[in-house]
């Protein structure tokens, strides 16, 4: 997971220092950072895409035991540990329906196959390039600027794609339960 990182934030360093950036002593160009981006996009487009799927059609609400913001957590979650592992649900999600036991398996498949396969293009492209011996705008990746940078692109990128869905359910709900506002079942 973080080696997916790594390579972004080395592209945004080599674009900070108008250089081709180098990781692990090989210059990252195009192909990889564009492969690198595809996985990110296809792992956050599986969460995303299912669970608006789901919440926007009614064989996807039929399984809900809460309503409003706590009934689209329970979906995020459930397309999430899909796509990322072998798939769990919330309590209040009944997720043995044809429409369920359809859409969490592709998400798992998007999981294991549209994510891996570019990560492998990269892993390829980078194995059959020559190691090269650091250069003045070669920066190192064993000292505290590279962490901070990774760490930033890491809090950005999660930010950017996953803050706006978490507003919706967890966030709201908090929102909602200090004022008082809680929502039965449907």
């Amino acid at each position: 997971m973080s080696r997916r990182y790594a390579i972004i934030a080395m592209f945004v360093a080599g674009l900070m220092v108008e250089r081709t950036p180098e990781y692990l002593g090989k210059k990252l160009e195009a192909r990889e950072v564009k492969m690198t981006m595809l996985a990110l996009l296809s792992y956050a487009l599986s969460v995303l895409g299912w669970t608006a799927l789901a919440a926007a059609t009614p064989e996807g609400l039929v399984g809900l035991s809460n309503s409003g913001p706590h009934g689209f957590s329970e979906i995020l979650y459930a397309y999430a540990s899909a796509t990322g592992t072998n798939g769990s649900s919330f309590a209040g999600l009944s997720t043995n329906t044809p429409f369920y036991n359809l859409t969490l398996a592709a998400a798992m498949m998007m999981g294991r196959y549209v994510y891996t396969i570019p990560l492998l293009a990269v892993a390829g492209s980078l194995a059959r390039k020559k190691r090269l011996e650091p250069s003045t705008g070669t920066l190192p990746t064993q000292n505290y600027l590279f962490v901070g940078l990774l760490v930033g692109v890491v809090i950005i990128m999660g930010g950017l794609t996953y803050f706006p869905a978490l507003s919706l359910g967890a966030v709201a709900e908090q929102g909602l339960l200090s004022q008082g506002v809680t929502y039965a079942a449907p």
